[in-house]
This record gives C-alpha cells, sequence and structure tokens, in this order.
C-alpha cells in the first residue's frame, strides 16, 4: 500500500524574490554606500587621484608609444643598414 505524503501548508516553500524588486533595492543601496564613503573620504580619495591617472596612464604609453621594439627580428638591435647606392 503506497500513500502519498501531503506536506500541508506549514512545508510550503517559501515565494522567490521578484528580480524587479531586487535592482531598485540593489541601486539604491549602492548609491547610498558610495555618498557615505565619497562624504567620509572625499580628501582620500582626490588625493589619489594623480597618482590613479599616472597608474592608468602607464599602461596605456608603454602600449603605444613604444612602438616597433624589434617585433618579430632580433637581428637588427636599432643597426640600420645601408641600402645599395648610399656611401
Amino acid at each position: 500500500m503506497t500513500s502519498q505524503h501531503d506536506p500541508g501548508p506549514r512545508h510550503q516553500r517559501r515565494a522567490q524574490p521578484s528580480p524587479t524588486r531586487f535592482w531598485p533595492v540593489l541601486l539604491i543601496f549602492l548609491a547610498l554606500a558610495v555618498f557615505l564613503l565619497w562624504e567620509e573620504h572625499q580628501a582620500h580619495i582626490l588625493g589619489a587621484l594623480p597618482w590613479l591617472l599616472i597608474l592608468a596612464l602607464c599602461p596605456l604609453m608603454h602600449v603605444f608609444m613604444h612602438g616597433g621594439h624589434g617585433h618579430g627580428s632580433h637581428d637588427d638591435h636599432g643597426n640600420h643598414r645601408r641600402q645599395d647606392g648610399e656611401d
């Protein structure tokens, strides 16, 4: 004899929170956190901006301003060979 177990109302699953309520709550929390961090640490953040600018620009300058470091061939080492007809 097989009987099915009825969990009843006490064992019902909780409803999942709707995603439409999640994002506004998250955005409000993040906005509040950013505002409070800005108010408490404004001097530290503004004092670090020049260093953050340098930190961001160093890799970019390395990539874009060091062009031609002998990509591929290592026999040259910066020496320019004379072309035919030059003395």
